[in-house]
């Protein structure tokens, strides 16, 4: 049986499907919108982070859009399963996350800046959901690439809580993690919504604003 019927309990390791040695499909060689390479090498001196915030689609729209951002691209990420598939992901059956890798020159836009967008673009309070999508999928998360990385993510994380507590939200829900390998998403998936620009958008944020003077 492919499909769980417990999307929003993480599967254990035992259960995962088995994933494969190589991915299944190639992956854009440019960006849609920057006209940039979706996957390295890329330029010295950039940066890389990773999110997620619900539904992939909107969520690298987001960062595309921001001053500084050299590429971004979507994929899967905090998982057990190998390569996995979009479908295989939606199963609940492989762990991941849908995320969104952004690659950035930090002469131009910090990586405060870029968690700043993050933790004000979505409910980081809802656990394995995010608005009316359901699943472990769309969890929200950080996963970093360095020690200074995890240390803001964490500082961000406690100065925005008391700000969602006084509006009435429950305690954040995100999983800040070291990065673990990051699997691209199909070609169709990539920079959705400027290839279908009435698509499904599903982010929403909490309309609070995280704190500046810590992030």
């Amino acid at each position: 049986m492919l499909f769980s019927k417990q999307k929003t309990v993480m599967v254990d390791p035992t259960a995962a499907l088995p994933g494969r040695p190589n991915r299944l499909f190639e992956v854009p060689t440019r960006h849609f919108v920057l006209d940039t390479p979706l996957e390295g090498p890329y330029p010295d001196g950039l940066e890389t982070a990773y999110f997620a915030l619900g539904c992939f689609w909107g969520a690298e729209r987001l960062f595309w859009q921001v001053d500084g951002v050299y590429t971004t691209a979507v994929g899967y990420q905090g998982g057990i399963t190998p390569n996995p598939t979009y479908d295989e992901v939606c199963s609940a059956r492989t762990g991941h996350a849908e995320v969104v890798k952004v690659v950035f020159d930090p002469t131009k836009v910090s990586y405060a800046d870029l968690l700043k967008v993050f933790w004000e673009s979505h409910d980081p309070t809802q656990g394995m959901r995010q608005g009316n999508d359901v699943g472990t999928q769309y969890r929200s998360a950080v996963y970093v690439t360095s020690d200074a990385q995890k240390q803001a993510a964490i500082e961000a994380r406690d100065a925005f809580q008391p700000v969602l507590t006084a509006g009435g939200y429950g305690p954040i829900t995100t999983e800040i993690a070291d990065a673990g390998e990051f699997h691209y998403a199909e070609d169709y998936h990539q920079q959705y919504l400027a290839k279908n620009v009435n698509g499904y958008c599903g982010i929403a944020g909490t309309g609070m604003s995280c704190p500046v003077g810590v992030v």
